[in-house]
């Protein structure tokens, strides 16, 4: 039975802090619950910032999901705005703490202690950095404050091409700004492989997006009006207004001074059921370590999904420690758009995997999003990567204009049950023309797997950059001269038995189409006639 007599404060308002809240209110009336928070904000839609400042969510109130007032009052608690915690003494079970931008304080007492301070965006010492022109994202203040800046901007510069920045620069482009965009790492999307964010850069860059990849801010200077980014190679931009979003750092210096564990990353280190070091705090959100759901190593995964679940399990623990369910663990699913793109993924990608050096597996296939005879059809590029030995499903990543959130969410629930490559072959998926194909772009994507398996699949993702591969465009004859590809011979799949002779069975073979299905058959016509053929993934 849950417990009545509990005092419980919760350091942090938002997707973290507002859960517990909730759920130890729901599971006891009794129980006394204080919210401390150190903006003026609680329970409001981080993730929706950017989409007001570029006018996709025109007000701004419907990202306030409660105001101090009615979420006191929804839930029967005290809330605290404006109000920091400085202070830990874990002995005599409280919390010092004191408004915003003053000295004195008041001691909290505390049965249980639920820490959820999130992460702050990471703002490197550069030069110039302190100028007001340039900005993090985080709270609705910074949300506000951008918008502003916006209104009166030509240029944008964002720094970073994660999430967030994505989504900036799209937000950026809406409003009518010349926007550039600049990453560290020679490709979007850092968490992605590579080579499946070709489609997305190709998006921004015809919505006039400048980007620069492999390209690192050394510094700000001011021009005048204008903002001077200097960027690594010597190469300069101007801008109105930057925004940084370059990553997080967890918000864990209360939790560090109390003497709490912290992992090598400066995160709060928890166990299954949320609890810390010590077992009468708590900590949940951005700024917590917990592990992989797939590997079970230590993982942290800043997003707003894991951080309400593990509010909510906190509480659970603090009112009921008998009944509570663990928490499973972070598998980090995360979806953005970027014009008419859609990336996604979930689970581990290769680059990660081969840093972890862990064997593994990878498929990419790609289909259209619904039957292709229905008009609209448009492709997804998805790729499935699985434990070499088990099968054992690791992650995927897709990429495509529609139903690539659909994809992921089935494997990433396909991840959750500990499915196999071979168990997405079977699974049963919603099919109506509108909606998708007898065989799903995820059943295809088992299949081709167990073709790897058995040795009837073999997949490269790039063309041979050597000249002794001989690539064979196996398209349509129109197709190819309306969109050919530089280096290639045009064989039509239809012609392709007939004309074998023309091909040398000393070199080896890559076969090319639209979308990767038809190289499949072409390669293996060859290799049943002598050759040592394989397949562009995906196709061109």
């Amino acid at each position: 039975m849950p417990r009545e007599d509990l005092k419980i404060v919760v350091i942090g308002g938002v997707a973290a802090g507002a859960s517990c809240a909730a759920r130890a209110r729901r599971l006891s009336e009794k129980v006394s619950i204080t919210i401390v928070e150190r903006g003026p904000d609680v329970s409001f839609a981080n993730c929706g910032l950017p989409y007001h400042i570029g006018g996709e969510i025109a007000s701004r109130d419907v990202l306030s999901i409660h105001t101090p007032q009615s979420l006191s009052a929804m839930l029967g608690l005290e809330v605290r705005t404006n109000t920091e915690a400085v202070e830990i003494d874990r002995a005599a079970k409280r919390v010092r703490v004191r408004k915003t931008g003053t000295e004195e304080g008041e001691w909290l007492s505390y049965d249980k202690l639920l820490l959820a301070p999130g992460a702050s965006p990471l703002r490197p010492p550069l030069p110039g950095i302190d100028d007001p022109r340039i900005h993090t994202l985080r709270n609705l203040q910074d949300m506000d404050a951008i918008k502003a800046a916006a209104a009166k901007a030509r240029k944008a510069v964002v720094v970073g091409a994660g999430f967030i920045g994505l989504e900036m620069a799209e937000q950026f482009r809406h409003l009518g700004l010349d926007v550039s965009l600049v990453e560290l790492q020679p490709q979007l999307l850092p968490q992605l492989d590579a080579d499946m964010t070709g489609q997305l850069l190709r998006e921004l860059r015809q919505n006039g997006v400048d980007v620069h990849l492999g390209s690192g801010i050394e510094g700000f200077a001011s021009a005048g009006d204008s903002l001077q980014c200097r960027l690594s190679g010597g190469v300069s931009i101007e801008a109105d207004i930057v925004v940084l979003s370059i990553g997080v750092r967890p918000d864990s210096s209360l939790a560090a001074a109390a003497g709490l564990t912290l992992g090598k990353r400066g995160h709060i280190v928890v166990n299954e059921f949320m609890q810390t070091s010590d077992p009468d705090i708590y900590a949940a959100g951005d700024a917590v370590e917990s592990f992989d759901r797939i590997t079970g190593r230590p993982s942290a995964v800043p997003l707003g999904g894991p951080a309400n679940r593990q509010g909510r399990l906190a509480a659970c623990h603090m009112m009921d420690p008998e009944s509570a369910r663990p928490y499973p663990g972070s598998i980090g699913t995360a979806v953005v758009r970027a014009f008419g793109v859609t990336c996604a993924m979930t689970g581990w990608s290769e680059k990660r995997l081969k840093s972890e050096a862990i064997a593994y597996k990878a498929v990419t296939v790609k289909d259209n999003h619904h039957a292709s005879y229905y008009p609209g059809a448009t492709p997804i590029t998805l790729r499935v990567i699985w434990e070499e030995g088990t099968g054992r499903i690791l992650g995927a990543q897709a990429s495509g204009q529609e139903g690539v959130d659909k994809r992921i969410d089935v494997i990433a629930t396909a991840i959750a049950a500990g499915m196999c490559i071979e168990d997405l072959s079977n699974l049963e998926l919603c099919y109506a023309p509108p909606f998708g194909s007898a065989k799903d772009v995820v059943n295809l994507a088992g299949l081709a797997a167990e073709n790897l398996v058995d040795g009837l699949l073999t997949q490269v993702n790039e063309l041979p950059k050597d000249a002794l591969a001989q690539v064979i465009d196996v398209r349509p004859a129109k197709l190819f001269q309306s969109a050919p590809r530089p280096n290639a011979t045009s064989i039509p799949m239809d012609c392709l038995r007939a004309r074998m002779g023309e091909l040398d069975k000393s070199r080896p073979v890559v076969t090319v189409c639209a979308l990767g299905k038809t190289s499949y058959f072409a390669a293996r016509v060859l290799n049943q006639n002598g050759f040592s053929a394989k397949s562009l993934a995906a196709g061109v």
